[in-house]
């Protein structure tokens, strides 16, 4: 089915307002996403297309007529090239987005030793973008966020992920949910650790055991992690930096996927401290 949008009508504002909105965009259960590398994404790991949103004055690529083609939608929607525009967050107006479902939020699918990471309230959308890449490429088997931060399903933070959102599985949990989590997973797995990060001189990241069941814990931009972390945690460790910089700490995205590099360099086989 195929609606043609006209003007700023309800169908129109809804798009806008996932776009923007974060109450409105939960309580619909829908985001918004545009780019070829994230539809093909959320195509390709089999997230539910709610709505194809293309120009009906505009002809289309080899590829986005596929994709209306081959994958399933509820109902697209034409605009005119101007509401397209409107709607875009691109210079160079997209010919195809989606209005994707969210998926329910699960218990996390782990292996027999888990590389888990957690972020403690984000506050910058290309930071939380670029650490679900850093996870997707480094094989972390979860990412959980907490505390009030930037949400998860936001489109800026889509878009800064490059396609990696689709295949991270990312939860989003309260301080008392997490803490229960922690608990069930000291249970099931023996020797489960939990390493906070700190940008004060601590011990060094890399004389820390993290061959076996972990937890990478990175905190606020600002403000680090909330005290609880930092009390409940097994050890607070830092990544050194070079003597003589003007740099006292990481990016917290660089700082997550240094972390979660020296995990997986710690788990080849053949590799030492």
């Amino acid at each position: 089915m195929i609606r043609d949008i006209y003007s700023r009508d309800a169908a129109f504002q809804k798009l806008q307002v996932l776009k923007g909105n974060r109450n409105k965009r939960h309580r619909y259960g829908q985001f918004l996403v545009e780019g070829v590398r994230n539809l093909n994404q959320a195509v390709m790991n089999g997230w539910e297309i709610s709505s194809f949103v293309y120009p009906r004055d505009r002809e289309l690529s080899r590829w986005a007529l596929d994709m209306l083609r081959d994958v399933r939608a509820e109902e697209n929607l034409r605009l005119s090239g101007e509401l397209m525009e409107e709607l875009s967050g691109k210079e160079d107006t997209s010919e195809l987005m989606a209005v994707v479902n969210m998926r329910r939020a699960g218990e996390l699918r782990l292996p027999e030793n888990p590389l888990l990471v957690l972020f403690d309230r984000p506050s910058n959308r290309g930071n939380l973008g670029t650490l679900l890449r850093s996870c997707d490429g480094l094989g972390a088997d979860g990412l959980i966020l907490t505390g009030h931060g930037v949400d998860l399903y936001d489109p800026e933070v889509v878009t800064a992920s490059m396609g990696s959102f689709f295949r991270v599985q990312a939860v989003q949990l309260e301080l008392k949910e997490v803490m229960e989590y922690i608990g069930a997973l000291r249970e099931r797995y023996p020797g489960f650790r939990t390493v906070g990060t700190t940008a004060h001189k601590q011990r060094p990241v890399w004389g820390e055991d993290l061959t076996g069941p972990v937890m990478l814990m990175l905190g606020n931009e600002t403000e680090g992690l909330s005290y609880s972390f930092k009390q409940g945690c097994d050890v607070l460790c830092t990544i050194p930096m070079a003597e003589g910089g003007s740099a006292s700490s990481f990016n917290v995205a660089c700082a997550g996927t240094v972390l979660m590099y020296e995990a997986v360099r710690q788990r080849r086989p053949g590799e030492t401290k």
